[in-house]
């Protein structure tokens, strides 16, 4: 296992993304950790101790800020914990390397969408897709493949609130990471359960994540959105380039 300096460190340059972007828990940590020497499934499950107060304390600075849709959130949860469940119990069984490299594939396409331009109609019709049954839906989508790759599922969530449901960047991100503290809670029972955590991993990670997420949440409110929403799309088609690529090797 690698040394506990190397695994904070690694943490709080995650974290700070994650308090910024409201994704990148464990969406980035697992290829950094495995990276870093840690092996197969505790990579994928060890930052999901972390997820749940580093989301917390990003989320506390968009509440504040009123950058956080309360609907889409509660509609998120209902949607999403079921199917997080169902997702974390699959895990052991379904073949996840095609799955992984499609959701790759997938990241990359969102990626290249976030880049274009997001005109004021797009955003109106966004506003109107926020109906429970559509939000309930995708979150249950979202949802099962978060329990299924032991992640928060931000991810998908943010790319679903700025593209569908219309929400500015931080109001995603500040919604994003509500929902994920949430969600990240029956994934972390299951994945324990199933004897997936290291916890020595999982607190050195999370030493350096909570406080990494703090800063970024705090950081997001001097950037401005349009910049934000750019170099949130070049961040996920870079990952998404990167993650695909180590899992074809």
């Amino acid at each position: 296992m690698p040394p506990w300096p190397e695994v904070s460190a690694a943490g709080a340059a995650i974290g700070v993304l994650f308090g910024l972007f409201g994704v990148g828990g464990s969406s980035f940590a697992t290829p950094v950790l495995g990276l870093l020497g840690v092996p197969g499934l505790i990579a994928v499950a060890a930052p999901l101790p972390a997820t749940i107060p580093a989301a917390i304390a990003g989320a506390s600075a968009y509440v504040r800020r009123k950058e956080v849709d309360r609907d889409v959130a509660r509609w998120s949860i209902i949607g999403g914990v079921p199917a997080t469940v169902v997702g974390a119990l699959l895990s052991g069984t379904v073949g996840g390397k095609s799955l992984l490299i499609v959701s790759g594939i997938v990241l990359a396409a969102v990626g290249v969408r976030i880049l274009l331009p997001i005109s004021s109609e797009n955003r109106l019709a966004g506003r109107a897709r926020r109906r429970p049954s559509v939000v309930v839906t995708a979150a249950a989508g979202i949802g099962f493949f978060t329990g299924l790759l032991a992640n928060g599922g931000g991810f998908l969530l943010v790319p679903l609130f700025v593209l569908v449901l219309g929400l500015t960047m931080p109001e995603s991100a500040g919604t994003s990471l509500v929902v994920i503290a949430v969600l990240s809670i029956p994934t972390l029972i299951t994945h324990w359960a199933l004897g997936h955590i290291d916890w020595g991993v999982a607190l050195a990670f999370a030493v350096g994540a909570v406080p990494g997420a703090i800063v970024g949440s705090r950081l997001i409110s001097h950037l401005p959105a349009e910049r934000l929403r750019k170099g949130f799309g070049v961040m996920l088609i870079g990952f998404a380039v990167y993650f695909t690529a180590h899992q074809t090797v």
